[in-house]
């Protein structure tokens, strides 16, 4: 085996996590090297837990299966946090020896290791309770220039990034769904990663999407997670749930008496698993009425926007980046992505890109709550 492969083994990474956090946090306590040692230990089996999770559904004692999937994603959750505040507070021991005396910077060491593992069981706990209760009502105003008086005040509700999967189930949905119909759309967009796991694994907990209603439908684009799940199967059953799924295409709305073009496109990744359905914005909106009263993309991947502002858009609806999910990583996830959370504006297209109604991985929002959209279109002023 080349150095490189050795050197890009993940083994290093479940190796190196714990070992890198228990030696400095564990040390500082006073728990004595046995102590440590057992600290250590346990890091590991989390740690080699955490990949075990996407397994979970072969095991045929449920009870099992779950208690290994909950330790999985909250074990995923808790060694983020605690990575991230082990190194800053390993930052501020820097500082302090820098800048203090070496018995006051030696004082900090064991209260800093407490903070560190105090903060730790916060974030994790806070963030799971918000991302456990049910998803927030945005509210947002689009103004499109030219808008018909007629579709003034048209609205679209949006739910995406559910990821109904191991620890996103039935009851969830069920919420969503009651919450959404609550609101009495004019029309309804899934804007993709809606499942993480089979049409078999998890058609009963995808059930009651079937009860959407609004008065000119339900609307569904793929996003990345499809893809891995198995999208064909997945658009099938989306269609048999009565979603209308949109694969680079549009459909004409009638409104009262103006019309409305709400086009889909799919995933920007989708070409890697079948080179047939390469995301097009332009060919979504080929053969549209060139006098629409307002064009309309639902994209899962923000950085669809390019295409959809050289194609004519009016406004993009996305999703995929879960305003970053939780702290810290809400700030960090700007670098990668242009359009994080909320509302942004490129040329002549509107950007909303949806924090997510759900969550993936660990079930934590700390610092990003999850959210049900209701947007508005209104006429432009100027």
């Amino acid at each position: 085996m080349s150095l490189r492969r050795v050197l890009l083994n993940p083994l290093w990474l479940v190796l190196s996590l714990p070992l890198y956090i228990g030696g400095r946090l564990l040390s500082a306590l006073s728990i004595g090297p046995l102590g440590v040692c057992a600290g250590i230990a346990v890091l590991l089996v989390c740690c080699v837990v955490i990949p075990l999770t996407v397994r979970s559904h072969t095991i045929r004692i449920p009870a099992l299966a779950n208690l290994l999937t909950w330790v999985g994603v909250l074990s995923m959750g808790i060694f983020s946090s605690l990575f991230v505040f082990t190194l800053l507070r390993d930052l501020v021991l820097l500082g302090a020896h820098l800048l203090l005396s070496p018995e006051q910077a030696a004082s900090m060491i064991a209260p800093s290791a407490r903070w560190t593992l105090a903060l730790t069981a916060f974030v994790t706990l806070a963030g799971l309770l918000t991302a456990r209760r049910r998803p927030k009502v945005v509210e947002v105003d689009i103004p499109v220039t030219g808008l018909p008086e007629a579709l003034h005040g048209f609205s679209i509700v949006q739910i995406s990034d559910v990821h109904v999967g191991p620890t996103i189930r039935r009851g969830f949905v069920e919420t969503i769904v009651a919450l959404v119909n609550g609101l009495q759309a004019d029309l309804i967009a899934v804007t993709g990663d809606l499942v993480d796991g089979s049409v078999q694994q998890l058609s009963s907990h995808t059930a009651p999407l079937a009860e959407l209603t609004a008065r000119h439908g339900a609307y569904f684009v793929t996003g990345n997670h499809e893809y891995y799940s198995g999208e064909r199967a997945w658009t099938a059953e989306i269609r048999r749930l009565g979603l209308r799924v949109l694969k680079n295409e549009h459909v004409v709305l009638n409104h009262n008496g103006a019309s409305l073009v709400l086009a889909g496109v799919t995933d920007l990744s989708a070409h890697h698993f079948d080179a047939g359905q390469q995301s097009d914005p332009a060919a979504a909106l080929r053969g549209s009425p060139a006098d629409a009263g307002a064009k309309i993309l639902l994209a899962h991947q923000p950085n669809s926007a390019a295409g959809a502002a050289g194609a004519g858009f009016d406004v993009q609806i996305s999703g995929h980046t879960h305003g970053g999910q939780f702290w810290p990583w809400n700030f960090f996830v700007r670098f990668f992505q242009p359009f994080t959370g909320g509302l942004y504006r490129l040329k002549n297209l509107w950007v909303y890109v949806s924090r997510g109604t759900g969550y993936w991985g660990p079930p934590n929002r700390f610092g990003v709550r999850s959210e049900i959209t209701r947007i508005r279109l209104i006429a432009a002023t100027a």
